[in-house]
């Protein structure tokens, strides 16, 4: 941890800054990113009952957390900006079976003081790939959900969203037809490393992003004891012909379902 706590801090620090216009910019239901790859793939996956217990974790403003409640799960909800906290309790101030808290997902001992093998599920929604270390949360994991629960998250897809990824367009006249082919150029797939990035262009400052692969994050969650049991790669679906890029053919995200199958 020691090694990270710099880091950690600095981008704790950023977020608070980032706060509020992430808060305007999310809003009750969130963008369209989330409305129409991560949220409903998400659900799928995580499979919410009545009653069941489930912890949102690095939740922002608690759009999502809102949304579990509407799915009749109860919710237990955390993100380290105090900032974003605030805003949460803002606007779920008319709702129940709802808690929140301001708790570093970097933190182990603070996460498992919610309740050792206390929740049904657990859910991140793009934010392990804005967490320095996520050791520290994986371990608690193990400890906080039930045998059997299940953590699913969603991240940029460390295939085709690597530091430094371009986005490129090429023409070309086909039989006299022009032809517009979106394409990505990736690097250094296999170099895990942070870099700063802008995920909203008028943020008032870049946030710190990490870089991961498949393998990594496989590995650390084999050795946790989890097994993966569901995943997912969404795009968004191509309605009409145009030459702008969007993520139609290529998944921006990646979301992963980890089983727990130790006591």
């Amino acid at each position: 941890m020691s090694e990270w706590k710099e880091l950690i801090e600095e981008s704790k620090q950023r977020w608070e800054e980032n706060a509020y216009i992430w808060d305007d910019y999310m809003g009750n239901e969130s963008n369209r990113f989330h409305r129409e790859l991560i949220r409903p793939f998400t659900e799928e996956l995580l499979h919410i009952e009545k009653g069941i217990k489930v912890l949102d974790i690095a939740c922002g403003n608690g759009n999502f957390s809102r949304r579990l409640i509407e799915l009749g799960a109860d919710v237990t909800a955390f993100d380290f900006s105090s900032k974003l906290i605030e805003k949460a309790k803002l606007r779920t101030k008319d709702m129940n079976n709802i808690t929140y808290h301001v708790i570093d997902a970097t933190d182990y001992e603070s996460i498992i003081s919610l309740g050792k093998q206390n929740f049904d599920r657990a859910v991140a929604n793009m934010a392990l790939m804005d967490i320095a270390d996520v050791t520290p949360l994986v371990r608690a994991l193990s400890e906080v959900l039930k045998p059997g629960g299940i953590f699913v998250f969603s991240i940029t897809h460390p295939c085709f969203q690597t530091p430094g990824m371009r986005k490129v367009q090429e023409t070309e006249d086909v039989n006299g037809r022009v032809i517009t082919r979106n394409s990505i150029q990736t690097f250094d797939y296999l170099n895990s490393g942070s870099y700063e990035a802008l995920a909203i262009r008028d943020q008032p400052i870049s946030h710190f992003m990490f870089h991961r692969t498949f393998s990594y994050y496989f590995h650390l969650f084999f050795s946790s004891g989890f097994v993966l049991d569901g995943f997912s790669e969404p795009s968004f679906k191509k309605e009409e012909e145009n030459s702008r890029f969007d993520w139609y053919d290529i998944p921006p995200v990646a979301i992963f379902r980890f089983k727990k199958i130790m006591a």
